[in-house]
């Protein structure tokens, strides 16, 4: 139970923070959407592209699910809420932290969602995709740190002193 899963929506800048926050608090890290691509031998939009969103859930639910990691820092794609094995999976090996962003802030940042290889369904918008999942990520979230009007050290700092206690 030693590890932590941040989870949040795409830019919500979970593999940067985890990145950095692994270095201070001497964890691995473990970008878990490299893992997929690894795997899967293709770029995420690529397998969205070829099994549509549902296949390409099928894929991150199994491969999640799999993470075998101790001491670490696990960032797995904004979608894993939707996997139910896998987020069973994560509440077994560590404390799930939610890394909250506003659908402001998301929207700046992601710039072209497909070309980022986000799972959206047929006809669906970013404000709804952001919507749907917050639910989501409150339901499954241990810690829930929000990062609007924060710097990236500043979050970062929020993140440590959280974790830390």
């Amino acid at each position: 139970m030693d590890n932590i899963i941040f989870i949040g929506m795409p830019a919500a800048g979970k593999s940067t923070i985890g990145v950095v926050a692994a270095k201070r608090l001497g964890y691995s890290f473990l970008d878990v959407d490299l893992l997929i691509q690894e795997k899967e031998k293709k770029l995420l939009h690529e397998i969205i592209e070829e099994r549509g969103t549902e296949g390409f859930l099928e894929v991150e639910d199994r491969i999640n699910a799999q993470v075998e990691a101790e001491h670490c820092i696990i960032s797995p794609g904004g979608s894993v809420v939707y996997c139910k094995n896998a987020m069973e999976h994560y509440k077994r090996i560590g404390k799930v932290v939610y890394l909250q962003v506003s659908y402001e802030t998301i929207k700046d940042r992601i710039g072209d969602p497909h070309e980022r290889g986000v799972a959206l369904r047929d006809g669906q918008t970013l404000r709804e995709l952001y919507e749907e999942r917050r639910v989501l990520f409150e339901k499954y979230a241990d810690i829930t740190i929000c990062e609007d009007g924060l710097t990236l050290e500043e979050t970062i700092g929020k993140v440590l002193n959280v974790l830390e206690k």
